[in-house]
């Protein structure tokens, strides 16, 4: 099967757009290189698998028959244009949520627009959108109703096979949403509901009845809202500026009469909460020491919650009843797959058959169909099957206290072959910041650094996600500060332990990661031997004047709440600190990058020169916030190692790593 059904994507990708080129047995190609997929679905009656395949310049959806594996339908909108989401709405027919690729973020952008098409490949239609075009002026006759709106799928309504729920939502700022029940073949649509709170989210329960709107308006403060049924009178919950936390509605128990929240706490991380909906009651069902969940187990066949994954180090599952059919289910796909973590993605309608993703550090992903009557796994396709999971560095997970008593958490990975001891060390500050963490998975990146002998150190500063509310709001008004010491002291830690060589550290990151590797030279000159900034903000107070978030009112108070005022951001600016600097810099950048204006990245040069501080650029014009283009990706990488190799150079670890790339 593994083989049939890799050679099938493979035709579809030609048929599509043509086959990217295979990637070298050496260098950073491998890499750099696409997924086979990004997202495999089976569909209710099992007989049909659904992937996105991404190429060059677009992704394409690829339909196959699960019985023989032939391609039975594709789907190619064209250049800059991806496969967001697709979701088997019936046994036959898929509903396609797009994004483009512009020069605003590394990933494209949801463009708000909705397609069908049939498992054959037919009727492929717009069914909503902005790019939705009326039958003519000749007829008051129009098939789908034409507004300039975004729309996203909510609930598939199982028990309509011609109809969803979607959200629809203006093109303004902080708009207010609709719930509109959609027919998934003509795109037809009558309004179900209306939001009482703008940029809301919407959850239905088991009968397909919308029955909370998550939002918030300019203030950025979160409100829940809550109906008894359709028609119902919508009434406050919760609200963020009374409570001090967010819920977040995950589902409804098969009955309808349990909700069930994410609820941040006061202290501590997030709990799973149980609501009996018809007297208010409350009660924790689920909850971790030192981590938030971080994706929910459902039922297979059903939207119903039954668990959750934490990312408590290394991810484990955990469910509201251990007894259940369900968690019985996932305890022995564990004790069969060993070390790797199984998650069910997918299911046929009657649960009886689930595509399981096993993956870990070193697996960038499997996949088996399992059948849950035969108890029988079937390997399907491996995302990048080119690595040899064998071959592959070991992510650690880590501890550590910070100067001022807080705990903290992170990973250190390892080159394969190495003691783990006096390590040429790369320290990686994650981008975001706020909420974003490094979580136990494979990591391209760290992988290839790996292979190129150097350790990765990896810690989540407070201001990060997964340590629940207080954890993340502590790196509030806290760039240069108290987010910056916590990786400077993951660095002494690692230091202290052995693990860092003291004379071969260098500092890296991307957009916020970029701005605290350059801060952490200015602020520690003679902790790191280099830095590099990768799409980088480094001047703040342009971050108030410049760029796409202060284009909107909710980003106005982003900006005040958690960067600071302008006024007070110039001290810990590093381009206004370059004069501290002692070591090499490397900076890379797109010219169309809007989150983090290439204009940074050149400040910070013209700051760097000015002080006689070493530095090398690499500046691509049509590139926006990450680079895009597999080309330009690897010029970068291969730019990166050859600066590490020579301001900390490591020999390669472990041989080739990713020996037999192919397509």
């Amino acid at each position: 099967m593994k083989h049939i059904f890799g050679y099938a994507i493979a035709v579809a990708a030609i048929f599509c757009a043509g086959l990217m080129e295979a990637a070298a047995a050496v260098d950073v190609s491998p890499y750099v290189k696409n997924d086979r997929f990004e997202s495999l679905q089976i569909s209710p009656t099992g007989e049909y698998y659904a992937a996105a395949v991404p190429l060059e310049d677009r992704t394409v959806l690829v339909v196959m028959r699960r019985g023989d594996n032939a391609v039975t339908g594709t789907l190619n909108l064209g250049k800059n244009t991806h496969i967001h989401e697709f979701t088997w709405v019936n046994a036959d027919r898929l509903i396609i949520g797009t994004s483009e690729k512009f020069g605003l973020l590394e990933q494209p952008v949801l463009t708000g627009e909705l397609y069908g098409m049939n498992a054959n490949g037919g009727q492929v239609e717009l069914l909503v959108g902005q790019r939705m075009r009326g039958e003519g002026l000749g007829t008051k006759i129009q098939k789908r109703k034409v507004e300039h709106v975004a729309a996203f799928l909510i609930d598939t309504l199982p028990a309509e096979e011609k109809n969803v729920l979607i959200s629809v939502s203006p093109f303004n700022d902080d708009p207010f949403t609709r719930v509109d029940k959609m027919d998934v073949n003509s795109g037809r649509r009558i309004p179900v509901a209306r939001a009482p709170v703008r940029n809301a989210r919407f959850t239905a329960d088991n009968a397909g009845v919308v029955r909370f709107a998550l939002g918030a308006g300019v203030d950025l403060a979160s409100k829940l809202y809550y109906r008894d049924g359709e028609g119902a009178e919508w009434r406050l919950v919760n609200d963020e500026n009374a409570t001090d936390r967010v819920e977040v509605p995950l589902g409804f128990s098969e009955d309808n009469k349990t909700a069930y929240l994410r609820a941040e706490q006061d202290k501590g991380p997030d709990v799973i909460v149980a609501l009996d909906v018809a007297s208010g009651t409350r009660k924790t069902i689920l909850r971790d020491d030192n981590t938030d969940p971080l994706m929910v187990i459902r039922k297979p066949g059903t939207r119903v919650p039954v668990g959750a994954v934490f990312m408590d180090g290394k991810p484990r599952n955990a469910f509201f009843d251990e007894s259940s059919e369900v968690a019985r289910l996932y305890r022995s796909l564990e004790a069969a797959f060993g070390g790797l973590l199984p998650y069910i993605t997918s299911s046929t309608a009657d649960g009886k058959l689930t595509l399981v993703q096993t993956y870990s550090d070193r697996n960038p992903g499997d996949f088996y169909v399992f059948d849950t009557q035969a108890k029988k796994a079937d390997y399907v396709i491996s995302r990048r099957e080119w690595f040899d999971p064998d071959q592959m560095a070991e992510m650690r997970p880590i501890s550590l206290v910070a100067r001022d008593g807080t705990p903290l958490a992170g990973y250190l990975t390892v080159p394969r072959g190495s003691d783990g001891r006096n390590l040429p060390v790369v320290v990686v500050a994650h981008g975001g910041p706020y909420g974003e963490f490094d979580t136990w998975e494979f990591n391209g990146e760290n992988q290839m650094l790996a292979a190129a002998g150097y350790g990765v150190l990896q810690v989540n500063f407070r201001g990060s996600g997964n340590h629940g509310r207080a954890f993340t709001q502590a790196g509030a008004k806290q760039w240069g500060g108290t987010m910056q010491d916590d990786v400077t002291d993951a660095t002494r830690w690692a230091i202290q332990q052995g693990i860092a060589n003291p004379r071969r550290i260098c500092i890296y990151g991307a957009s916020y990661g970029a701005y605290a590797a350059l801060m952490g030279v200015a602020k520690e000159p003679a902790l790191y031997q280099c830095a590099v900034g990768y799409v980088g903000v480094y001047d703040l107070p342009t971050m108030h004047t410049h760029g796409d978030i202060q284009n909107r009112g909710s980003g106005a108070t982003y900006l005040r709440d958690w960067i600071g005022e302008r006024d007070a951001l110039g001290a810990v600016s590093p381009n206004r600190m370059a004069d501290r600097i002692k070591v090499p810099v490397m900076l890379a950048a797109g010219g169309e990058d809007e989150r983090a204006p290439i204009e940074h990245s050149k400040m910070m040069e013209k700051a760097l020169v000015a002080a006689g501080v070493p530095v090398e650029t690499l500046y691509f014009p049509r590139e926006g916030h990450g680079f895009y283009v597999e080309a330009n990706r690897k010029a970068y990488y291969s730019k990166l190692l050859s600066f590490l190799g020579k301001h900390i150079g490591a020999a390669p670890q472990g041989g080739n790593a990713a020996a037999g790339a192919s397509d």
